[in-house]
């Protein structure tokens, strides 16, 4: 049976409504005490194991295999190979897990580059490979496996590795990394630099990958879709480069903020800590500020000037919410926090769409709309 995909949207958009409804009933009859009766309070129990089983079914609709964008990275990988002179063999791994249709139609083009850049960079040609003991042919696993609401897609060869010099120089070289810090770097943290703009191990613009372009983009769809990116290389044993992607992008837990009278929402897998700093602690540095954390200077985004929100009043202490924002470390002022929570994320409505940093919008027990934020979108 064909089901347009309108129709499936309007579907699950509709469950999206219900949730929210019977969210909101429960705290409208819990926001008014002895009102709410024992019975009404196990009705509510029994509509939201309802509700929740209907939603994990109706979210089930939106799902496809993997399979559907790892099939063509076979033969790719052999063309490539066989255009620059090298052999290479590339096996799928659970290629049955399912994923939303949402997320899998962004994971296509970082899953091609990091296989583009596994066998053009990552893999030695026969004969070297033949002088370090290996077989000619190189090997290529792409791998997906199941961990809880998440799932962790690794593209791993059994190459050359990382030349982590090669990348601390053409980090210094772009600006990126100061070399009297260069030295102090432990190698993950050298090696993650490749998600960098502009720095590669690339010597030279190929026809096959570009120099330092794309694993920027790489990192960043990820993180646009709630999860996060992992590396790990061993020289002379190859490389490994792991996608953690959550299941579904309609259900993330989220860290709520208030800024003002408004509320704002930003992916918890986002978030590092929360701190307290004192105002007159943030400097002013041109057009920017920062502040001292862990006695290194972290940038600090005002948050309410960010997304034109205005604020209620300074006070002496700022609650400081740590966050990676496109690879670095950054603060966000806040005023308050409101706790964590797990939200049914509605697409921003067409008006808005032209407002980057919004991710999504959603409704709390209580009625208040609050938007999702990529935070990719406010440096």
């Amino acid at each position: 049976m064909r089901v347009r995909t309108e129709t499936l949207d309007r579907f699950l958009a509709s469950v999206g409504e219900v949730i929210l409804s019977s969210s909101h009933l429960r705290g409208t009859a819990e926001s008014s005490p002895g009102t709410i009766s024992a019975n009404l309070g196990s009705g509510f129990d029994r509509m939201e194991r309802v509700v929740g089983d209907l939603q994990r079914r109706a979210l089930s609709l939106r799902t496809a295999p993997l399979l559907r964008v790892l099939d063509t990275l076979p033969r790719m990988g052999r063309d490539i190979a066989r255009t620059i002179g090298k052999e290479v063999d590339i096996e799928l791994r659970g290629a049955e897990l399912e994923l939303d249709r949402a997320i899998l139609d962004r994971l296509g083009d970082p899953l091609v580059h990091l296989v583009r850049n596994a066998v053009d960079h990552g893999l030695e040609m026969p004969e070297v490979r033949r002088e370090a003991g290996k077989p000619p042919a190189g090997r290529v696993v792409v791998e997906a496996r199941r961990e809880k609401d998440q799932v962790l897609i690794s593209v791993e060869d059994d190459g050359c590795g990382i030349d982590l010099d090669s990348v601390k120089q053409r980090a210094i070289d772009a600006g990126v990394l100061h070399e009297d810090l260069a030295d102090e770097l432990p190698a993950d943290e050298i090696a993650a630099l490749v998600f960098r703009p502009g720095v590669s191990t690339a010597t030279e613009v190929s026809t096959v990958s570009g120099r330092g372009v794309g694993m920027d983009a790489v990192k960043a769809t990820v993180e646009a879709l709630g999860g996060r990116v992992e590396l790990r290389s061993r020289p002379g044993l190859g490389t490994a480069t792991c996608l953690v992607v959550p299941i579904t992008a309609a259900v993330q837990r989220v860290l709520l903020m208030g800024i003002g009278a408004g509320i704002v929402a930003v992916p918890i897998a986002k978030v590092e800590r929360v701190v307290e700093v004192e105002a007159d602690s943030i400097e002013q540095a041109g057009n920017e500020q920062f502040c001292l954390v862990d006695d290194e200077p972290v940038l600090v985004l005002d948050l309410a000037r960010r997304i034109g929100f205005s604020r209620s009043g300074d006070c002496g202490v700022i609650p400081l919410v740590l966050a990676e924002v496109r690879g670095e470390r950054v603060g966000l002022i806040v005023e308050h926090l409101s706790g964590q929570q797990e939200i049914y994320v509605k697409p921003v409505p067409e008006l808005l769409t032209s407002a980057r940093m919004l991710a999504g919008l959603t409704v709390l027990a209580d009625g208040t709309p609050i938007f999702l934020l990529d935070v990719n979108q406010l440096a």
